[in-house]
């Protein structure tokens, strides 16, 4: 798991930029767009939701997350202790199976003396199972926690790869609500493995304990049928297995679909609570614009979605119970009517008697363990599906990309910045700058201007290299560093000192530098705020936003500074402001500014123009064609 991380990571030396996550962010939280999303589908091929993989291929996936995980020794370790209680349970239980026919035996002769020495025995055995009890559920909710630990640690640090997540969201469904999958859906798969592996393995050996001690009551069974003899040893034994088999058969037939159905649910499930969330964010726009009933209404159709799919689990949960029931409740007499012929022949006594049926109660209720929980295990199994296709997802994202029809990426001299005959793939066709070869030089304020749905964005996202798809070649400069400002900066809860230096070290940046920059942006009133946490993106105003990234490009001064319809929305003061600023405190940075006013030549060397060509749907194709 680590070596995938490190090969990336070498891949991009830069390290993740903050401003340029919040294009993979925007990206995600705008993926069900059509333009957006279509784009995204032709680019990728169409990377959808795998349902085919096998479980096999399931497990090898969950597998490789939990082997290459920090808690794999404490897993191991944790595992060893259960499968010891486990052990020792079941031979407990034994024990307690034995004490059967002495107890009742003792009761059915009159015998006091015998009866209250077989009390004292059952109080040690109940007490010895009771303790182990105890540390059985100590051990599986502790393999619990770990197991999410390991797991959701597997799952973040591969989709938080750099520029892997936004690849992601760019993949087609499978790409869709990844906090879901990591969040809920590797909690619920860890939650149902711990309860089905430990239940599965008990099951195991109290049938292996347990049919030693059936056989050895019915090794000399003879049916008499129609004045002939026939041997049956260990009968006891088949009629379980037949019994367990049976329901085991018409278990799995009624309820094959669940998997399905459960998976489904999940996706519905997903879908209502983005939508949820969705709105809470833009709840002051809403209100604005009066669109609470229009929001109303998406919110319910996606509420119809989930109750369709659980109307759908419900039919099918409520034909599995026919069968489920129909033989619990008729385990409480099969076990007396398996072993009456012994009974009844007069091969066992009444303490036998109760010995055989809790010993056939053992063992096809073990037997019986998949009837007991397939709807769990279908539940398991729609979980796997979710989490192991998302993971298999997220390690293939690079793989994917790298064979597509893409734009070459190259390092040049220092101090130029070339773009050879790149076209670049949008949702209307073709996105390009009006001359075929653009040539910047270090110290260069460059306006890239065009119109809305010229791809001015995903010019921005092609150049920081998060998109990729498209023709031509990109040189940047060799061992300079670009930052890069998307048009919505990136506050995450951090404190302002944070989200100035990052991603650097906080400790290697002087204060002093850190309020000039405030300063000079216009935030003078932050200065005493830098070691302040807080929800930066709710307390500042649009405009004090956009004034924190440039003062985050003041303290970073690169070399080269890319800009994405940053202050288009500001008024001519404000903008005229900012950009002074940028110009005269980094005065040898690269300035590309992709943004709309064209008319600017103030603040600006040259002008390129980018276009799109609606006509030009050669590179969408190729792209799906790859």
């Amino acid at each position: 798991m680590s070596n995938e991380r490190d090969a990336d990571r070498k891949t991009h030396q830069s390290g993740p930029d903050p401003n340029a996550t919040k294009g993979a962010s925007d990206s995600t939280s705008k993926r069900s767009t059509a333009a957006q999303g279509g784009a995204a589908q032709d680019a990728a091929g169409g990377f959808d939701e795998p349902t085919g993989a096998g479980l096999v291929l399931q497990l090898r996936i969950m597998a490789r997350a939990l082997l290459g995980s920090p808690v794999r020794n404490v897993l191991f370790g944790l595992w060893g202790l259960l499968l010891a209680v486990i052990g020792a349970t079941a031979y407990g239980q034994i024990r307690l199976n034995r004490w059967n026919q002495p107890f009742y035996d003792a009761l059915s002769h009159h015998q006091l003396s015998g009866f209250l020495v077989q009390l004292g025995v059952f109080g040690v055995i109940a007490g010895s199972l009771l303790i182990l009890n105890v540390a059985q559920q100590w051990l599986s909710q502790t393999l619990n926690v770990k197991l999410r630990e390991g797991l959701v640690h597997d799952l973040v640090g591969n989709w938080l790869v750099p520029r892997r997540a936004f690849r992601l969201a760019s993949a087609g469904p499978i790409g869709v609500n990844p906090d879901q999958r990591m969040h809920e859906d590797a909690r619920h798969l860890t939650e149902l493995s711990a309860q089905l592996a430990v239940g599965l393995v008990q099951a195991a050996i109290l049938v292996v304990m347990f049919i030693h001690v059936l056989w050895s009551l019915s090794s000399n069974f003879v049916l008499s049928l129609g004045g002939h003899r026939l041997a049956v040893p260990g009968y006891m034994v088949w009629a379980a297995i037949i019994y367990a088999g049976s329901a085991s058969l018409a278990s799995y037939w009624v309820g094959r679909g669940l998997v399905r159905r459960n998976a489904q649910r999940y996706a519905r499930e997903a879908d209502l609570r983005f939508s949820l969330v969705r709105v809470n964010e833009h709840i002051d726009a809403i209100a604005l614009a009066g669109g609470e009933a229009d929001e109303q209404r998406r919110i319910e159709r996606d509420l119809g979605a989930v109750l369709a799919a659980m109307r759908r689990l419900v039919t099918g949960l409520t034909n599995l119970t026919w069968v489920t029931a129909g033989y619990g409740w008729f385990t409480l007499v099969a076990p007396i009517i398996a072993a009456s012929p012994l009974y009844f022949t007069g091969s066992l006594s009444f303490g036998g008697l109760m010995m055989a049926a809790g010993a056939f109660t053992q063992v096809q209720s073990s037997l019986r363990w998949f009837v007991d929980n397939f709807s769990t295990i279908a539940d398991w199994r729609a979980t796997l599906l979710r989490v192991a296709n998302f993971r298999r997802a997220v390690l293939q994202t690079d793989t994917l990309h790298s064979v597509e029809k893409r734009i070459d990426f190259a390092e040049g001299a220092a101090g130029r910045l070339l773009m050879e005959k790149l076209e670049i793939a949008s949702p209307s066709g073709c996105t390009h700058f009006e001359d075929s070869r653009v040539e910047i030089r270090s110290g260069e304020r460059v306006l890239i201007a065009g119109e809305s749905g010229a791809g001015k964005t995903l010019l921005f996202r092609t150049l920081a290299g998060l998109w990729l798809w498209g023709s031509g070649r990109i040189v940047r400069p060799s061992g300079e560093e670009m930052l890069y400002i998307p048009r919505n900066p990136y506050l995450p809860p951090a404190t302002l000192r944070e989200l100035l230096v990052a991603p650097g070290d906080n400790a290697k940046v002087d204060v002093d530098v850190l309020k000039q920059a405030l300063a000079r942006a216009g935030l003078e009133r932050l200065v005493t705020d830098l070691d302040t946490s807080t929800r930066w993106d709710t307390r500042l105003s649009e405009d004090e936003q956009r004034s924190l990234a440039v003062a985050r490009a003041l303290v970073h001064a690169p070399p080269w500074l890319v800009i994405d319809e940053l202050f288009d929305s500001l008024g001519q003061a404000a903008y005229d402001k900012l950009m002074k600023t940028l110009a005269t405190q980094l005065p040898h940075t690269a300035i590309l500014y992709i943004g709309r006013r064209e008319e600017d030549g103030e603040h600006f060397t040259r002008v390129l123009r980018l276009v799109s060509d609606p006509a030009a749907r050669r590179l969408q194709r190729h792209a799906v064609a790859a």
